[in-house]
């Protein structure tokens, strides 16, 4: 089992930034990804960005260029650096990580929402 703690959502003006954070319970080596995932209201959950334990990262389209993964191993922490965020960016941020068993742990999200 692994536990995901999210902080670091609120309000914030278009074209401001934030940095989520994602606190797990246990050793991130032992994961082989983790990332971040939102979902807007009435849409469905997607993909924000991912890194492996390897640091390899990924992006979806629309965030590319202005959000950043990262990780912390000693911290057991993963980050998400967002710049220049837009209304179209509010959703709950969902912290997630994928085990080497392909089990995924979710976290309970937190809320960005970005005013226009």
């Amino acid at each position: 089992q692994v536990q995901l703690v999210e902080s670091g959502g609120g309000l914030v003006q278009a074209g401001g930034s934030l940095r989520l954070s994602c606190a797990a319970s246990r050793f991130m080596f032992s994961l082989n990804s983790m990332g971040w995932y939102r979902q807007a209201p009435g849409k469905q959950r997607e993909l924000v960005a991912t890194i492996t334990s390897g640091s390899s990262t990924n992006y979806a389209d629309s965030v590319k260029g202005r959000f950043t993964i990262s990780k912390d191993n000693a911290k057991n922490t993963v980050y998400l650096q967002m710049n220049s965020l837009k209304p179209e960016d509010t959703a709950v941020y969902y912290c997630n990580a994928h085990s080497g068993l392909g089990v995924d742990f979710w976290g309970k999200g937190t809320l960005v929402t970005v005013s226009s």
